[in-house]
């Protein structure tokens, strides 16, 4: 399959920066609410008296149910239909469920709220992504991508630092009420985006139309890319998750101070290393197709001894620097993962590829790996016994040991496809 570089000689206007800066906000907000629930894990489980295999289960598992199912219908749905008006509604929608879940009266109705964001958001990844890459040509592409996820970071961070500060000084309900509802004002600047031709940006497009997303399947490059960014996803999805459980009761950080310390490494690391993946995910494209795989496989193999390091260390500076690295290392692949996956789809499947990698990436991530390190917390009693949570967060490292090969070999077959 062979895939054309050549830029595009159409200048980018400064409408298409407000596009990016408005996206770049729903991105934000679409982080916020997804991660809220995390940092108010404790306060929730201790009024509640859930356990860690339902935290994992309302925290993903309810989240991802719907999210994954729609990923692969919505992608199509892009590349047919109206971007911007998918992401006003997906928006509204999450927003008004995120607020609501600060009514829930137990597990169900928290439940039922967390499925409801997740199908708001299904919207958001393959109609934003694909608008982005019409406003945009090829050579910025995956530059744009990484202002874009820098949403990730500053949402998740947003999230830590004020869901922490509410959840301690107004109660856990409070934070989904303030956090939640605003959302939807935000739907209806989104509404009146101005929606872009398909393909305006390309010169010569991989030769895929829209009929052909069978053949799209069968491409072995795009198979490794969404294999290896799927394991690589449980492994930092889990660090979002699961570790302010992790130094909640292994080390007794209280809820504030670690929603200041989360939130400020957020920021801090977090959006530069996004930025970071986009500039070097294009600088390293200039060498070859494979080069943005090789990145992340690259920052797989980093993130391993970082991993080890935040499990069984008992020094603060060095808790602090592994978790500083492992943030920057967890972002780091955003921009290169998405920059590929447009650049082998094209501008009449990049709706649906982009939705099966949303797909298949938060069902492993999401769907497995979160309920899995939480039921195993759970059979190895680290509740009664918190340190017994390091065993069950080995799995992250091992999962990132397995992205790297994948990745590894990824990059190799894309560089093969290429006449």
């Amino acid at each position: 399959m062979a895939i054309t570089t050549v830029d595009s000689p159409l200048k980018t206007d400064s409408y298409a920066w407000y596009a990016l800066g408005l996206l770049t906000t729903v991105s934000v907000l679409n982080y916020l609410d997804r991660t809220l629930i995390y940092i108010l894990f404790e306060p929730i489980r201790k009024e509640m008296l859930f356990s860690d295999f339902e935290l994992g289960l309302l925290g993903t598992t309810s989240f991802v149910i719907l999210f994954a199912v729609l990923g692969v219908p919505f992608g199509r749905l892009a590349d047919r239909g109206s971007r911007k008006n998918m992401i006003a509604a997906g928006l509204a929608v999450w927003s008004l469920f995120s607020g609501l879940t600060g009514f829930a009266n137990g597990f169900w109705s928290l439940f039922l709220c967390r499925v409801m964001v997740g199908v708001g958001e299904a919207t958001l990844g393959p109609a934003a992504l694909s608008l982005l890459s019409d406003y945009f040509p090829p050579r910025r592409r995956a530059t744009v991508q990484s202002v874009y996820a820098a949403g990730i970071t500053f949402g998740s961070g947003l999230a830590f630092f004020l869901g922490g500060w509410i959840g301690v000084n107004f109660g856990w309900r409070t934070a989904f009420y303030f956090l939640g509802f605003p959302g939807i004002l935000v739907a209806v600047f989104v509404y009146f985006l101005r929606e872009q031709p398909r393909g305006s940006t390309e010169v010569s497009p991989p030769k895929y139309t829209s009929d052909d997303w069978k053949k799209l399947f069968r491409s072995k490059p795009l198979r490794y890319h969404y294999a290896g960014y799927a394991m690589l996803a449980l492994a930092t999805n889990s660090l979002s998750i699961w570790a302010p459980t992790f130094f909640t009761r292994v080390h007794g950080y209280s809820l504030a101070t670690l929603g200041l310390i989360a939130g400020l490494t957020s920021l801090v690391a977090g959006i530069p290393s996004t930025l970071l993946g986009g500039y070097l995910a294009d600088r390293l494209r200039q060498f070859g197709p494979g080069g943005r795989m090789r990145l992340s496989s690259i920052a797989s193999l980093l993130a391993v001894p970082f991993w080890i390091i935040l499990l069984f260390s008992f020094s603060v500076p060095l808790l602090l620097i592994a978790n500083f690295v492992l943030l920057g290392l967890a972002l780091i692949w955003i921009a290169p993962a998405m920059a590929d996956a447009h650049e082998i789809t094209g501008p009449h499947l990049r709706g649906l590829g982009i939705g099966a990698f949303i797909c298949l990436v938060h069902l492993v991530a999401y769907g497995v790996g979160s309920p899995l390190i939480g039921k195993v917390n759970d059979l190895l009693g680290a509740a009664t016994n918190p340190g017994m949570m390091r065993y069950g967060f080995l799995i992250s490292p091992g999962a990132c040991v397995i992205a790297a090969i994948l990745l590894w070999r990824g990059s190799r077959t894309l560089e093969e496809a290429v006449p």
